[in-house]
């Protein structure tokens, strides 16, 4: 670098100081603080539980889910908002209280998902396939159901997952579900 050049660079960076608020007697703008509100884009969940959910498919065969659970009200309200991915293989698993009907909204999911609803005998009683991002509309089968599992959009009809299904749950029953 020639010093022409350092002599300038220098000159931008004192000029640049000198505009900081603090060389003005200024504070420093304080900083925003943390979104309290599950839903906002920038709010922090703390890290989530982690387990497995193995689901028969319509031919016999097996397929292990590594899942986040959700079992408190923030944890389940938040679920995968503002997610922009979810990897195969993966998925949320929504635990609730008591089997009754479930009903879920994709405001501020930006991804297509696949919902499996799961009843307390450990059966598929119902998949909504490629839930549509970023809407309202309430989706529900309409059948009592405990447990919600969430994979990528399309993954049941690429591995054969059906209602029906059987499921079984690894590292889940230690996991307190927080009405």
């Amino acid at each position: 670098m020639t010093h022409t050049c350092f002599r300038g660079l220098l000159a931008a960076l004192l000029l640049l100081a000198c505009q900081a608020p603090e060389a003005e007697g200024k504070p420093p703008a304080a900083p925003r603080p943390a979104p309290t509100d599950v839903t906002d884009k920038d709010y922090e969940m703390p890290p989530l539980p982690r387990a497995y959910v193995r689901l028969k498919d319509a031919f016999g065969g097996v397929h292990r889910v590594e899942v986040e659970v959700v079992a408190t009200p923030l944890s389940r309200q938040r679920g995968l908002m503002w997610r922009t991915e979810l990897a195969a293989g993966k998925g949320m698993l929504f635990l609730f209280p008591v089997e009754e009907v479930q009903s879920f909204w994709m405001r501020n999911t930006l991804i297509p998902l696949d919902i499996l609803f799961i009843n307390t005998k450990n059966q598929v009683v119902g998949i909504i396939e490629r839930a549509e991002p970023k809407t309202t509309t309430p989706r529900s089968v309409g059948i009592p159901s405990q447990f919600v599992l969430e994979v990528p959009g399309g993954w049941c009809q690429s591995v054969g997952i059906t209602k029906g299904g059987t499921v079984e749950f690894e590292g889940v029953s230690a996991i307190p579900i927080i009405p």
